[in-house]
């Protein structure tokens, strides 16, 4: 059985990525960060994602991108709310600073160590908030530097792909790949700013990441499962 990993948020994408790799046949191994994010309960959802998908092993890495801050999800900076996500015309100041190129370079190193030459990540260029690092570009280009930078590459064991297979679908094509496979998605996590009642976690309805999450369940005509404080006007 081929090995691969997956990065996984717990959040909707990173969830199917992870159902995906699994139906294909690869025995995954999830990862998963704590670097200083504000909606850091993501990870109690990512752990439940990996334990019930059968990923052979999770690992949670422990960074800390707050040192850096000029992110709304690692500073004290405000997240965005009921911004018209199809329009932006700048990157959005919930960007973190190389998040991706650091987390896709902790999944090489982890891929070295277990042998897997399958790296998964759930990074989208259709319906997102237009990050750098989530271009097919970059995609190509960090697949190229991965076969440069280790010695699984250089000895030619092999070549490492990054898979990214939702990489040009809409929402609405995700849900509906992942409601497929069978994807609970009550168990995932999305919001950029969760607010806590009593016990409970409830998404804001009104970021950036709710809008795109909130659009993706109408369009393809199921209500989110998840719980808010208020879902957007226009979802």
């Amino acid at each position: 059985m081929k090995k691969a990993i997956v990065l996984l948020s717990g959040g909707l994408d990173s969830t199917t990525v992870l159902a995906i790799a699994q139906n294909l046949g690869f025995e995954t191994y999830a990862l998963s960060f704590s670097y200083g994010q504000r909606h850091e309960i993501e990870l109690k959802s990512a752990q439940k994602i990996a334990k019930n998908l059968g990923a052979k092993e999770h690992k949670i890495a422990k960074i800390d991108l707050r040192i850096f801050g000029h992110s709304a999800l690692t500073d004290e900076i405000a997240v965005p709310k009921d911004q018209e996500v199809s329009k932006f015309n700048q990157i959005p100041i919930t960007y973190v600073p190389a998040r991706n190129t650091i987390f896709l370079s902790y999944a090489l190193a982890y891929a070295e160590v277990v042998g897997a030459f399958d790296i998964f990540i759930g990074v989208n260029a259709v319906d997102y908030s237009g990050y750098p690092d989530c271009r097919p570009e970059f995609i190509e280009t960090f697949e190229r530097l991965a076969d440069l930078a280790t010695v699984a590459g250089i000895e030619n064991h092999g070549r490492f792909k990054i898979q990214a297979p939702l990489i040009l679908l809409s929402k609405k094509e995700i849900i509906a790949k992942g409601l497929e496979l069978g994807v609970d998605y009550s168990q995932t996590h999305s919001c950029y700013d969760p607010v806590a009642k009593g016990e409970e976690i409830l998404s804001c309805g009104h970021c950036d990441s709710c809008k795109l999450r909130l659009d993706g369940f109408e369009a393809a005509g199921i209500r989110d499962p998840l719980n808010y404080v208020s879902r957007c006007p226009d979802s």
